[in-house]
């Protein structure tokens, strides 16, 4: 069994595709169906099913993803370990990151300028991948090797979340609407106003989702629009209210905030990391950077 079988089935089993898994291995498709048939020759078992649409795994197939995936990172680490040794850390860093707005907690040029200060030979790679759900998936699954999130609660299995900063989000509402002058608010009663929000899987839409369920209130989002700004000239222009952290809004001399009185909803930004494998070291250092300039 050689690593390149195991790195080409797991690129398989994360992909769910063997062209998508050739594209990822910068190789053609025939390479990639023949490092899988000759892996499933040598366990004698069938790792994937290949007769529907999508190829997915065996139960051979699951059990052998961790296995496979914890021997290619201790291989890894031992090459990181010989690199360390020749004096200096090399290897790639995959970072996903959200929308800039919902970074502003974050310094990211700042991070990745004093890392690549004190580690030039590490190439590190910016991703935007959907929403927070979506980047902690891509982090779960292999494809991302850090990302900042803004997740409710714990975030999906097979993930850890490293708290970075944590707001209040409010709700934003143009000056002159009858709910602007209001102390405070419940969810209750936004149940029948004109609500504009971003997409599901979003952090903001999972954390103001999960407020109203705990509030056992249903709402209806009338505008969904796939960035901040957009979301904040509709409120702006009085064509909907929404829920907001208060940061991410420049210019407020339009906008009233009203804090939220039950359930109040927090936009909680997190680097996330995967907790079903090893990190890489030039992952850890990055992490171990993460740390140091968000004083967690």
């Amino acid at each position: 069994m050689e690593l390149r079988q195991l790195a080409t089935f797991v690129a398989v089993a994360e992909e769910g595709s063997f062209t998508r898994a050739a594209d990822r291995l910068h190789v053609v498709q025939s390479a990639v169906s023949a490092g899988v048939r000759n892996l499933e020759k040598e366990l004698g078992v069938m790792l994937f099913d290949r007769s529907t649409h999508s190829v997915k795994l065996t139960d051979a197939g699951r059990a052998l993803l961790p296995e496979a995936r914890a021997t290619l990172a201790a291989a890894q680490a031992a090459r990181d370990a010989v690199d360390e040794a020749r004096g200096g850390l090399r290897g790639t860093v995959v970072l996903g990151t959200m929308q800039a707005q919902g970074m502003r907690a974050i310094d990211l040029a700042g991070i990745l300028a004093a890392f690549r200060a004190e580690h030039p030979a590490v190439e590190v790679e910016i991703r935007h991948v959907g929403g927070s759900s979506d980047m902690a998936h891509e982090v779960r699954d292999g494809r991302l090797d850090l990302a900042f999130v803004a997740l409710p609660g714990d975030g999906p299995s097979g993930l850890e979340l490293i708290p970075l900063a944590r707001e209040p989000i409010m709700l934003a509402i143009a000056a002159g609407h009858p709910l602007a002058d209001r102390s405070d608010i419940e969810l209750a009663a936004l149940r029948n106003e004109t609500l504009v929000d971003l997409p599901t899987g979003w952090g903001i839409r999972m954390a103001v989702n999960r407020s109203f369920a705990s509030a056992g209130v249903t709402r209806t989002v009338t505008y969904e629009v796939n960035d901040t700004a957009t979301m904040i000239d509709f409120i702006r222009n009085g064509l909907a209210i929404g829920l907001l952290p208060r940061s991410l809004v420049e210019t407020t001399e339009d906008i009233a905030f009203v804090p939220i009185r039950d359930h109040p909803p927090q936009f909680q930004t997190a680097i996330a990391i995967p907790a079903n494998r090893l990190l890489a070291a030039a992952t850890r250092a990055m992490l171990e950077t993460i740390k140091r300039h968000t004083r967690i």
